[in-house]
């Protein structure tokens, strides 16, 4: 099938580049001249493990092309996804769909015979309903449908969910969608994925139901976090307690300095609007907003309680920027939070990320960007882990304390053993642990 997906972003990259690689042709359109130049000699926009290889042997077997004109690939296209951004509204936090309205003025001039248009951007519920109006506005003659389907993709596991998700979601109001959604999935339906076909606002909404349910999920176990610091237990163990309940499930249950990325803040803040606007508030969520929010920036009191309550003129080592491993998205990460915290209290931060660091020095001012972790140690009063990159995972302890001016380790996500770290001559402080 033919395929054209508008946006070369996170969403759109990596769908197109897994739907050529399941064998239709598919043409990725940007309005960015110099992202298309960059995709078309081999370069990758954003880091995502594996997707350099697979959009490469795709272009090499002529099933994915990259191009700033979308005419010529919507006119042949079979089916044409929207994977444009949705970020939140400045000043009321709605969703700002003005990217997608625009992506469906263009297209709507350029259909050429019956075409699903694929709503793949995240949208709040009835944003397919006035797709659909503005289409059939600009072109009363075109033949076409508008579907839902939400991605579900996890960044640094993205083409792995793609290729092997757990359901795949598509909402409908026309029969005639279904067939040419079911081939364009064909792959999936062999290994007998879970494919749910639902009403269009009904997938809508599953989407952010989804986000908001696991955000409020992290926020649950952070407060637990804070629990069992107060009374003397361990997180960890109370999350693999209740994560072997299968009605609960152990996924999500990981204690840290709260949820950021790409996903969960603007998801779940522009739910909150939808259900306001509608006369349904949901205060669960509601919550689950303010009490994240405020975990992050109360992160740097842990640091702070580590140094007897002084960071002033001290310096702290930081390791990880980026909001989770395996990305280089810096999007609403903690350490936004958590730096200019610790820069509040008089202190300087020395920083290293293995792959965020381009993204971070547009939004952290005043730091010292190091080339790998153990220069992040140098000379530091303490070194902070706020992401959990694998590298992270297994440092020379000795050679870090050799390198600092006392060896203090902060580990926001519980990646080490207290009782290995202490007996290595560290005063170590984590989250949730007595």
């Amino acid at each position: 099938m033919h395929v054209t997906m508008i946006g070369t972003g996170y969403v759109g990259l990596v769908s197109g580049a897994c739907f050529a690689d399941f064998g239709h042709d598919v043409t990725c359109i940007d309005k960015d001249a110099s992202k298309i130049e960059r995709l078309k000699a081999g370069g990758i926009p954003i880091y995502e493990p594996g997707l350099d290889l697979l959009v490469a042997q795709n272009v090499r077997a002529g099933r994915l092309h990259f191009d700033t004109e979308a005419a010529e690939a919507v006119r042949k296209s079979d089916a044409v996804f929207i994977a444009v951004g949705t970020p939140s509204r400045r000043g009321d936090g709605h969703a700002d769909l003005s990217y997608v309205y625009a992506a469906a003025e263009e297209i709507a001039g350029l259909l050429d015979g019956f075409t699903i248009i694929v709503t793949k951007s995240t949208v709040p519920v009835g944003t397919g309903d006035e797709i659909e109006k503005i289409i059939r506005a600009r072109r009363p003659d075109a033949q076409f449908a508008v579907v839902s389907n939400p991605e579900f993709l996890r960044e640094g596991a993205a083409i792995e969910d793609f290729k092997r998700p757990d359901r795949v979601v598509v909402g409908i109001e026309d029969e005639r969608a279904r067939p040419v959604m079911t081939e364009l999935y064909r792959p999936l339906f062999l290994n007998e994925t879970p494919i749910l076909f639902t009403g269009r606002r009904t997938s809508e909404l599953i989407k952010y139901a989804a986000n908001a349910f696991l955000a409020m999920k992290i926020t649950f176990i952070n407060e637990m976090a804070d629990l069992c610091e107060a009374v003397g237990a361990d997180v960890q163990q109370v999350a693999r307690g209740i994560g072997l309940d299968k009605r609960i499930g152990g996924k999500f249950l990981h204690a840290g300095p709260g949820y950021g990325g790409s996903c969960f803040p603007k998801d779940t803040l522009a739910l909150v609007r939808t259900a306001t606007d509608a006369g349904t508030p949901v205060r669960l969520i509601e919550t689950t907003v303010a009490v994240n929010d405020a975990r992050k920036k109360a992160m740097s009191g842990k640091v702070s309680t580590a140094l007897a309550g002084d960071l002033a003129g001290k310096t702290i080592g930081v390791l990880g920027l980026t909001f989770k491993p395996n990305t280089d998205d810096m999007r609403d990460a903690p350490s936004l939070d958590i730096i200019p915290a610790l820069q509040a209290l008089g202190a300087s931060v020395q920083a290293y990320d293995p792959e965020g660091a381009h993204e971070a020095r547009q939004l952290l001012r005043d730091v010292d960007f190091k080339d790998d972790a153990y220069a992040a140690a140098q000379d530091a009063d303490a070194l902070v882990i706020i992401t959990e990159w694998d590298q992270f995972r297994a440092l020379d302890l000795e050679r870090v304390k050799q390198s600092m001016k006392s060896p203090v380790l902060i580990d926001l996500r519980n990646i080490y053993k207290p009782e290995e770290v202490r007996s290595r001559g560290f005063k170590y402080a984590s989250v949730g642990r007595a």
